[in-house]
């Protein structure tokens, strides 16, 4: 079993990355979810993520709020992605408890204190929360078992030319992370884009009873679904690799965060060339995608069996 805290920004590849979680309790322990604003506004996020606890059966799972917004820079939100409400076309019912109380920079240090070595951070959003969580306690680091992202890219944007939109949400969080002295393990757009669902993908996932509910019209909110290729489920790349790092193929890499630039800022600008420099990431460059979608598919088979 692996303790994971997960610090999101549900969003549709959140709402993906959860169930994978929720479907895989043989291998991890959920002790949290923390909620950011990114996607869509944090009053959305957290809705968002207390709908999916309960639809997907997580039990009693703390989800706390976090930070609103970025910690210098104007808002950038992607609802044209995921839709006004943040999940698409999918429709959960109204989840019966709320918010844990307090924030969530407050319970990333509580939770990490009280368990060193054992937790594993996987933030699949905007760094704002891990960044005030570092500020605030610099020991953050040395609690943390791991820090496993989906953000960034070595080669391209998808939010503009440069930048991944977690990143570009919070270029300087992303820069307070990457420099706080942890190895980041950054599962980038490199890797995600080749995660994509296909119309045999989709057709699996129909067969899913009530979860498909979720994952189905998720999916198609996305993109068109072909025999060849779709909308890539970039969260859930993050959670695979906590769960089978063999999925992925990873190089040790120094990767600074662009905060200045014009067109480039939110840029992960990648150094595999270490030369006398010490990595501060694992970068993901390539993935085993059938074995990939083999994993998720059998968590979500197993989740699925329990929630009827």
């Amino acid at each position: 079993m692996k303790k994971v805290l997960i610090d999101c920004d549900p969003g549709i590849d959140d709402a993906l990355a959860l169930a994978l979680a929720a479907g895989s309790a043989d291998f991890l322990d959920v002790v949290g979810v923390t909620t950011v604003g990114g996607n869509v506004d944090l009053s959305l996020t957290t809705a968002n993520a207390l709908a999916l606890r309960e639809f997907l059966g997580m039990g009693d799972v703390p989800v706390t709020p976090g930070s609103a917004g970025a910690l210098l820079r104007q808002t950038v939100r992607a609802a044209h992605v995921h839709g006004a409400g943040g999940l698409g076309d999918v429709v959960l019912p109204a989840p019966e408890r709320g918010a844990s109380p307090g924030h969530a920079v407050d319970h990333i240090i509580e939770t990490l204190k009280a368990d060193p070595g054992e937790i594993t951070l996987v933030a699949v959003g905007p760094l704002t929360n891990l960044a005030l969580a570092v500020r605030r306690e610099p020991r953050v680091v040395e609690w943390a078992r791991d820090l496993v992202i989906m953000g960034g890219s070595y080669t391209r944007g998808n939010h503009n030319p440069a930048a991944e939109f977690n990143m570009l949400a919070d270029p300087e969080a992303a820069a307070v992370v990457f420099e706080a002295g942890w190895t980041v393990t950054m599962l980038g757009l490199d890797v995600t884009l080749s995660a994509v669902v296909t119309a045999d993908v989709l057709e699996r996932m129909r067969g899913l009873g009530r979860l498909s509910e979720l994952l189905v019209p998720a999916a198609r909110f996305y993109g068109v679904v072909t025999a060849e290729g779709g909308p890539a489920i970039h969260d859930a790349c993050a959670v695979a690799y906590v769960l089978d790092p063999s999925l992925f193929t990873c190089v040790p890499a120094v990767v600074d965060v662009e905060t200045m630039g014009q067109f480039t800022r939110g840029m992960t600008v990648t150094d595999f060339k270490l030369r006398d420099r010490r990595p501060n990431a694992l970068v993901a460059t390539s993935v085993d995608v059938e074995r990939f979608w083999d994993v998720v598919l059998g968590a979500y088979g197993k989740l699925a069996a329990r929630l009827g």
